[in-house]
């Protein structure tokens, strides 16, 4: 089974509408293991609603909590524990995009387990998605430092949002990795909106 792990250079970048451009692309699973936020409308519930495959499976979170805040933190406000053991991968034959909470160094528990333990421990393929915002080239080398230096496979970089030729381009020659692609500035994103990108991320 193919393993994707869409992480983030922060909070609200774009995770989630990759996400869902890559199940789409790939025709895969998807899964978003900790769900901290709204549970009216959750991440895998907009995935789904933007994914047009048939083939896509939509896989429960392991956690729900309602609390819109570092997963470690809303579990504690909500009585509860984030575990190892309730963390298990779905069982699958397609690929699998997995989302992350927030940014790869966000913390589940006060272990100090994170995100990144998720890429690493599951052997996960992990993409990067940046938004151009004054700080972002120093959250995104430092992600990417992260990343590479724990040895995880980082599949490449997506830039979400309006364009910053000289930001981009400093941290391509920078760090290396691959462009992806990019996502524009749109004013809703719609399942045939999610279609048409799509097409450009068959490669993956």
């Amino acid at each position: 089974m193919r393993k994707l792990f869409v992480t983030g250079i922060g909070t609200d970048v774009g995770k989630t509408i990759v996400a869902a451009i890559l199940t789409e692309a790939l025709q895969a699973d998807y899964w978003k293991p900790i769900q901290c936020g709204s549970l009216e409308l959750t991440d895998t519930e907009r995935v789904k609603r933007l994914v047009e495959s048939k083939q896509s499976f939509f896989h429960p979170e392991a956690y729900r909590l309602r609390t819109p805040a570092s997963p470690h933190y809303a579990a504690e406000v909500e009585g509860t524990k984030i575990h190892w053991g309730k963390l298990k991968l779905p069982e699958t034959k397609n690929t699998l995009v997995v989302e992350g909470a927030g940014g790869i160094m966000v913390p589940f528990n006060y272990k100090g387990e994170t995100m990144l333990d998720m890429a690493k421990s599951w052997d996960t393929e992990v993409v990067v998605v940046s938004r151009n915002y004054l700080g972002s080239i120093n959250h995104t080398l430092l992600t990417l430092k992260i990343l590479q230096d724990s040895g995880v496979k980082v599949l490449g970089l997506i830039f979400n949002g309006e364009s910053n030729p000289s930001t981009e381009d400093v941290i391509l020659k920078t760090t290396k990795v691959p462009l992806l692609g990019r996502i524009k500035e749109e004013y809703e994103f719609t399942k045939d909106l999610i279609t048409a990108y799509s097409r450009d991320y068959i490669f993956i």
